[in-house]
């Protein structure tokens, strides 16, 4: 799809519905089959940081060596202490009465060296012994191989900017797939690549906690597609046809809405769509893959007039686009509010240069009167999770849809009434969603339990 039929589509998806904070739910029934699940990740909730075999992660050294980086010098050294607890975490799923739970793999607990020369059977067990605990009780496992927790010996390799990280998580997964895929049929090859890339490399919102802006978080993106591609192509080269299990990646979008009518808030907030989770959704879901062309464009334009002698996006090339291109099952989707997006001459001189923001040259904000979470970002505005649903279905072709994390952060307490109208307003918007078309599979709230919340502490 082109440019101009992509910004066309974008434009039909701000007349869909109306700018309300709640929706009116005219149906209140799932289709057959639909799946309810709540989240999770191993560093968050696990602990045993340094017991039975397991290495230091990423986040193992930045909550150690940069403890003032965290909210309180918090770590995920005992976290939830799930690790030894598993069985509390499943009882409460059946009390909740869920037929899905969502989990990652920890990387460095399954292979201590990082590569599959060694493998931990300690962790291991500990997998087993959560996933065959979940079977027992007719629950359902979706596994996640990558959540944000790269083994450190990796990462002093080079972490995600060495392009054979490509072959580290091709190889870890494989070896998780001849493990647990014999009972696991749904894989998420990787969580959230923009926090990975932009918030790792060029921030320091998420270990590495690098912060080299405009540059680090592009190599990065480009190796995450590549290595998200590897393990689906393992997967369905090798183990598909006899483990028969569905695999695909986790992209996190919020939905940017344009601030006015004003052409240049449509193009801001299209942009702002594009360069955020259509940076890895485009070469996946689209037609033609790639990265976005106006990203692709602007990205250009931008490295040339800063002296680079090349753009600072690095270029995939059609073996890689092809490679991409259709490399997942479904399209996993964690989502947790909307952003009003704006543009006038200042957003050019306002960011730093070269980072992400100067490239993608828009302004968002969220208006105080939304209902806004204490953790910064999350307001609610289930019509904008409406939206982004009907852009996927319309940009990327109507894909299966699995929302793999939503939800809402509070400062904890039972009586989290905020929490609940969240909930119900994007459950809300969902089934309006499905109503209309979006072939929507499953929904998996965030979290299970009150964990670790990285740089947010506890």
């Amino acid at each position: 799809m082109n440019e101009c039929c992509g910004i066309i589509l974008f434009v039909l998806s701000l007349a869909i519905g109306v700018q309300s904070s709640n929706l009116q739910c005219y149906e209140t029934e799932f289709p057959e089959g639909f799946l309810f699940s709540a989240s999770s990740s191993a560093y968050q909730i696990e602990g045993a940081w340094n017991k039975d075999g397991r290495t230091d992660s990423i986040w193992d050294d930045l909550v150690h060596q940069r403890p003032y980086l965290v909210r309180d010098n918090a770590t995920g050294d005992i976290a939830d202490n799930s690790y030894y607890i598993y069985k509390r975490d499943i009882e409460i799923l059946r009390e909740i009465g869920l037929q899905v739970y969502r989990f990652s793999i920890s990387w460095n607990r399954i292979l201590p060296t990082g590569f599959p020369n060694k493998i931990n059977y300690e962790g291991v067990a500990y997998y087993d012994n959560l996933i065959n605990e979940l079977l027992k009780y007719n629950i359902i496992p979706v596994v996640t191989i990558y959540h944000f927790d790269l083994p450190q010996r990796l990462q002093e390799l080079g972490g995600w900017v060495n392009p054979y990280v490509v072959d580290w998580l091709g190889d870890y997964a494989r070896v998780v797939f001849n493990l647990f895929g014999d009972r696991v049929k749904y894989w998420i090859t990787v969580n959230e690549p923009q926090q990975i890339c932009y918030y790792g490399y060029g921030d320091v919102m998420n270990a590495p906690a690098l912060n080299y802006k405009g540059i680090a978080e592009y190599y990065c993106a480009k190796n995450v597609l590549l290595a998200h591609a590897r393990a689906y192509h393992i997967y369905d080269e090798e183990f598909r046809d006899f483990q028969q299990g569905i695999i695909f990646i986790a992209i996190s979008a919020e939905w940017y809405e344009p601030a006015s009518s004003d052409k240049n808030d449509i193009l801001a907030a299209y942009d702002s769509n594009m360069f955020t989770y259509g940076q890895y959704a485009h070469p996946i879901f689209s037609e033609t893959g790639d990265f976005p062309q106006k990203m692709k464009d602007r990205i250009a334009e931008r490295s040339v007039m800063q002296g680079f002698v090349r753009s600072r996006l690095p270029q995939l090339s059609e073996q890689e686009i092809d490679y991409i291109r259709g490399s997942s099952d479904v399209f996993g989707l964690n989502h947790y509010s909307t952003f009003y997006a704006s543009r006038n001459q200042s957003v050019y001189t306002n960011y730093e240069s070269p980072s992400f923001f100067d490239d993608m040259a828009a302004y968002t904000f969220q208006p105080p009167e939304w209902r806004l979470s204490p953790d910064a970002g999350v307001a609610t505005v289930p019509w904008g999770f409406y939206k982004l649903l009907q852009f996927i279905k319309r940009e990327y072709n109507n894909p299966p849809v699995f929302v793999t994390e939503n939800g809402f952060g509070d400062n904890g307490g039972l009586k989290d009434n905020d929490r609940v109208t969240h909930l119900k307003g994007y459950l809300c918007a969902l089934l309006k969603a499905i109503n209309h078309g979006s072939d929507i599979i499953g929904y998996s709230v965030w979290s299970l339990l009150d964990s670790f919340e990285w740089m947010c502490g506890y």
